[in-house]
């Protein structure tokens, strides 16, 4: 976790010092005229990056019409654990892995390129008794909301950070003698590269 958020602030620090240098070329009328946050239409491809490093992957499918944002995504988070994001009844006794599931985000733009957003995710879980080693599956449909910045380096790429809430209803897994208890509530820092491929002003 120390080391998500420590890469995060890396790359927003990044971002700031890039949109703080001058563009060297010669910016054409739409591009003088039309701030990124003020497109129309977009579409976007992101992937929350940290989900590579640790042996997983994630993709995101973006359209944005107006202030409104629909995105659609994949997540495997290899060996990443995220059973520390859980709030109150987090085990230290277990660690929890994202398997490959989807989710669906709708958000909306509140200020320049500030986003906030709810969304479901169908998330698989696999759960390992540390003591044990024993792996069993929790399949958990997860509530939330984010909120987030896209800061742009040019027109077409830029790093989004932010901060995830996820709720979700009492699950349990069974290991021998010892049940397991998914954490209600998890809070997460995330932190997307994105690319807008196609654009409207």
């Amino acid at each position: 976790m120390k080391r998500l958020i420590l890469f995060s602030f890396a790359l927003l620090l990044f971002a700031r010092q890039m949109q703080a240098r001058p563009n060297q070329a010669t910016p054409t009328p739409t591009d003088s005229i039309q701030p990124n946050y003020k497109v129309k239409q977009a579409w976007e491809v992101e992937s929350l990056v940290p989900m590579f490093f640790t042996g997983g992957y994630h993709l995101g499918l973006c359209y944005r019409y107006e202030k409104f944002r629909f995105r659609v995504s994949v997540i495997n988070g290899g060996n990443y654990d995220a059973e520390p994001a859980g709030l109150k009844n987090s085990s230290p006794g277990y660690k929890r892995y994202y398997k490959t599931s989807p989710g669906f985000f709708l958000g909306y733009n509140l200020w320049r390129n500030l986003e906030l957003y709810s969304y479901i995710e169908l998330h698989t879980f696999a759960i390992e008794q540390k003591q044990s080693g024993l792996e069993k599956n929790l399949h958990s449909t997860d509530v939330g909301a984010g909120l987030s910045y896209q800061f742009f380096i040019g027109r077409k790429f830029y790093i989004q950070p932010g901060i995830h809430v996820y709720l979700r209803s009492d699950h349990q897994a069974d290991f021998n003698d010892e049940k397991y208890n998914i954490p209600n509530v998890d809070v997460a820092p995330v932190i997307r590269l994105g690319y807008r491929f196609r654009s409207r002003f």
